[in-house]
């Protein structure tokens, strides 16, 4: 639930002068308790989303279902009623990628045309949250089949990263209303998918959390698939803190025969954090390189212990992945065969790219499938040897650039690589990822902190991401709120 007041106080995280609002804003875990308390009802919780949404010009969303929402929440309260427990995301609002299936809404995947019926099908990650009482509120803007991480979609739309008072900048993608979504405050949690960044480019982008998960460890299904061997679902939330929390309790009904230990968040004392030498590092903005800097320095001040290592597997998992070939034989091959005919009517910033994919020879597919098992081995051998509990990088090396700016086709291509080449590495190589606001950049767009796990560590993960937010602040605490949202929601304070 969130409040906003305007807020005149020093503008100690900003190089411009946009007016600066403070955001008040209740953690999931408290508002799903008062919804199941019957404090509040799950209906006051979408009644404000939809006074959110009708007071943004965002454009987060590719169909908004107030009354679909409004019935969710009637079923909440109503179990409320009957002395029954809705589950720990009560009342909790979701927005939903237009990759996923959800009865009763039409799905597009970013495309000029509406996918069949069949592809409605609810799959694992929207049956749970369902199960475990939020409220489905929307779907939200995705890159055409989710194959790009700039967030641009000349067909149905690309939301406004909220961030630039002026210019209509890019969200980051493929998830790309998703961080807008929260911004805007219709949702309290945003369902993403992340096969190569595409939680962590729009997390980054947008100045909120993301989290990828170790690959394989939620089923996929009822999501358009772009890579079978590297997609994965997951989510956005304005704190690790909300992040944590949802992903444990989701994660009961992934491994219900195996649940999570439930343990206090750490210290970030003692926590060895290792700073690759890598084009992760030598390939971001000196800006923003040094916003990361400075944030992991606050950590170090806090205690915990920065190492530089070398990790030559993170760059050679990065090119292969930019090499595309993995990626986009998976994606050509899953749409000849899914969605027959269809790749004459992608736009040229996805169907071009995918002729690569006729290119790639069997021999080399297979290649790439076992170089990345190689470079994990190795990587994590590293690891292990040197002790290492995370590994630091910027999210996205580049400020997420003006809509204009990509008109040309090898522009849009050269920034798409850019902002995939952050966040591609830990793909390959099957580790888990969080990415949380480290601070603003030249331009006054936020800037992500990506801290990088063990393969199967993502509640440690998550626990030690709780522990470095607690030390850096919250999105907000850190970074203000974005100008435009206080230009939309300041006329709904009173509500």
């Amino acid at each position: 639930m969130v409040d906003i007041a305007v807020d005149r106080a020093p503008q100690t995280q900003r190089a411009f002068s946009f007016p600066v609002y403070t955001m008040q804003r209740e953690s999931i875990q408290r508002s799903a308790a008062r919804v199941r308390s019957g404090k509040i009802t799950a209906r006051d919780l979408v009644d404000r989303a939809i006074r959110r949404h009708q007071a943004s010009d965002l454009g987060a969303y590719i169909v908004f279902d107030a009354q679909g929402a409004r019935a969710q929440a009637a079923a909440v309260d109503a179990a409320v009623s009957r002395g029954d427990d809705p589950g720990p995301l009560a009342g909790i609002t979701v927005s939903v990628k237009d990759l996923y299936g959800v009865e009763g809404l039409p799905i597009r995947a970013g495309t000029k045309r509406e996918l069949p019926p069949r592809w409605q099908r609810e799959g694992f990650l929207v049956r749970a949250v369902r199960q475990l009482g939020a409220v489905i509120v929307g779907k939200t803007h995705t890159v055409e089949l989710a194959f790009g991480g700039v967030g641009l979609n000349p067909n149905t739309g690309t939301p406004v990263n909220p961030w630039d008072a002026a210019d209509h900048r890019v969200p980051g993608g493929s998830s790309s209303g998703a961080g807008v979504s929260l911004w805007e405050g219709s949702a309290m949690l945003a369902l993403g998918s992340d096969t190569g960044g595409s939680v962590r480019i729009p997390a980054s982008a947008t100045g909120v959390v993301g989290h990828r998960h170790t690959t394989g460890r939620w089923p996929t299904t009822g999501v358009v698939p772009l890579s079978t061997t590297l997609d994965t679902v997951g989510l956005l939330t304005h704190t690790v803190d909300d992040s944590r929390y949802a992903f444990r309790a989701i994660d009961r009904l992934a491994h219900p025969a195996n649940p999570p230990t439930r343990h206090e968040v750490p210290s970030v004392g003692g926590l060895r954090i290792a700073t690759p030498r890598s084009g992760l590092w030598s390939g971001a903005t000196p800006d923003i390189a040094a916003t990361v800097h400075g944030a992991l320095s606050e950590l170090e001040h806090a205690g915990a212990r920065l190492l530089e290592i070398d990790a030559p597997e993170l760059d050679e998992a990065g090119d292969r992945y930019l090499d595309g070939e993995l990626v986009q034989p998976e994606r050509f091959e899953s749409l000849e065969r899914d969605l027959p005919g269809w790749t004459a009517i992608l736009d040229p910033t996805v169907g071009k790219r995918l002729e690569s994919a006729r290119d790639v020879s069997a021999v080399d597919y297979v290649a790439v499938l076992r170089l990345r098992h190689r470079l994990s081995a190795s990587l994590h051998a590293r690891l292990d040897t040197q002790r290492i509990d995370l590994i630091a990088t910027p999210t996205l090396p580049v400020t997420p650039p003006p809509v204009p700016a990509l008109s040309q086709l090898d522009v849009y291509r050269a920034v798409n690589r850019d902002m995939l080449s952050g966040t591609g590495p830990a793909s390959m190589l099957d580790m888990c990822a969080v990415s949380l606001p480290a601070g603003l950049d030249g331009h006054g767009m936020p800037v992500g902190l990506q801290l990088i796990g063990r393969t199967g560590t993502d509640h440690d993960l998550l626990d030690r991401a709780s522990a470095a937010e607690s030390v850096l602040g919250t999105n907000v605490e850190r970074l203000g709120v974005p100008p435009r949202v206080g230009r939309a929601q300041v006329a709904t304070m009173q509500d």
